[in-house]
Order: C-alpha cells, then sequence, then structure tokens
C-alpha cells in the first residue's frame, strides 16, 4: 500500500491535472451547461469510470503493448475521435429542434446514457491511456511486492477526486445553464456550444500524436 506522504503528494498532483483546463473537464461544463445538472452529473461520473479502465490497463501493461504499436494507437485514436464527432453532431442536431421536443432532464432523458457517454468518450481515448502510463509509476514503489495494488489504490484516489472536482464543475454549470434557458432564444446556442467542443475535441484528438 502506498504510505501517507505518496498518497498526499499523489492527490495533490491529482487535482491539479483535474482542475487543468483539458478534454474530459470541458465536456463536462459544455454538457451540463446544455442539458443540466443531472446529465453533467451522469457525464462526470463516467468520465470518472473511464478513468479507471485506463489504470487497469496500465497496471495490468495493456497501455505499454497500446505505446508501443503505432496502428493499434492510431486506430483506438481514430475510433475516439469518431465517439466525440458523433456526440457533438447529436449536440448539434437538438439546437435545431422545437423547445418543446428539446430534453433537459426528467424521466425520458436516462442518466445512465449519460454516464456511458462519459465513459466511453474517456475509454476510448489512447492519450489518456498513455497519461496514465507514465503519470502511474512514479508514485510506486517497484521494488514492493504489492505494485499492482498500489496502482489500483492510487486509481482509486484518482476516480473519486475526479468525481468531486467533476461534479462541481457539473454543478455549477448546470444552475448557470438553468438560468440560461429560461431565455428561449439561448437553450440552443447552449446546444451548438456543447456540438462545438465535442467536435474541437475529436479534431484535436484526431490529429495529435501520441506525446503531444
Amino acid at each position: 500500500m502506498p504510505d501517507t506522504p505518496t498518497l498526499l503528494s499523489f492527490l495533490g498532483t491529482a487535482l491539479i491535472l483535474t482542475l487543468a483546463p483539458g478534454p474530459d473537464n470541458l465536456m463536462v461544463l459544455a454538457h451540463s451547461l446544455a442539458r443540466g445538472r443531472r446529465a453533467g452529473l451522469g457525464l462526470a461520473l463516467g468520465c470518472a469510470l473511464g478513468c479507471m479502465t485506463h489504470i487497469l490497463w496500465a497496471t495490468l501493461g495493456v497501455s505499454a503493448a497500446l505505446a508501443a504499436s503505432p496502428v493499434a494507437f492510431s486506430v483506438l485514436k481514430l475510433a475516439g475521435a469518431l465517439y466525440l464527432a458523433w456526440l457533438g453532431v447529436g449536440a448539434l442536431r437538438a439546437a435545431r429542434r422545437a423547445p418543446e421536443l428539446r430534453q433537459v432532464s426528467g424521466p425520458a432523458r436516462r442518466w445512465r446514457n449519460d454516464v456511458a457517454r462519459g465513459f466511453l468518450a474517456n475509454a476510448v481515448n489512447p492519450k489518456v491511456a498513455l497519461f496514465f502510463l507514465a503519470f502511474m509509476p512514479q508514485f510506486v514503489n517497484p521494488t514492493a511486492h504489492d505494485a499492482a495494488l498500489q496502482m489500483v489504490v492510487l486509481g482509486a484516489v484518482f476516480m473519486a477526486q475526479t468525481v468531486l472536482v467533476f461534479g462541481a464543475i457539473a454543478l455549477t454549470a448546470g444552475h448557470i445553464g438553468a438560468a440560461l434557458r429560461r431565455h428561449p432564444r439561448v437553450a440552443p446556442w447552449l446546444d451548438r456550444l456543447a456540438g462545438i467542443v465535442f467536435l474541437a475535441l475529436a479534431a484535436r484528438l484526431a490529429t495529435s500524436g501520441p506525446l503531444r
């Protein structure tokens, strides 16, 4: 198990990295503005769960294999970019719907769908996998017999703080979005903003290299 100083150092570094502007928190911000707090919290939880998959990949050596295979990296990168683009197109299409057909919350919009969106958007991003492959071992004692357990514990800490940080972003942005959506002409622009953010992230992922 990691000792207390290591855990505190890891937590502080993780908080800084999570708060820094990046693809996941931008997605949560835009989605919460357009779809409300509930949807934003679902996406935030999904992104955090997606991080855990990358941590497990790093622990099992899958991320190292991905880093060594340009073809596998490119295929997964393309899949991630296409998925983000699909989310962006969906948001832009939502902006064209009549107000009474634009679902923001309620039973018709299932929370687990937003969780799944966040999970997939994070899990199919190979750059996140390589980030954890480079980041996590810095806080693990490789000579200890429980190195894999250390990775899992640190991963759980990372996921927990991600839920808290992204959850705060979702609640804040959702509150602002709710106030803005009281004006009928503003709601479509929130959807357009979310669509533009998703499409920009898709383009950035598709055109970036593994070390950028």
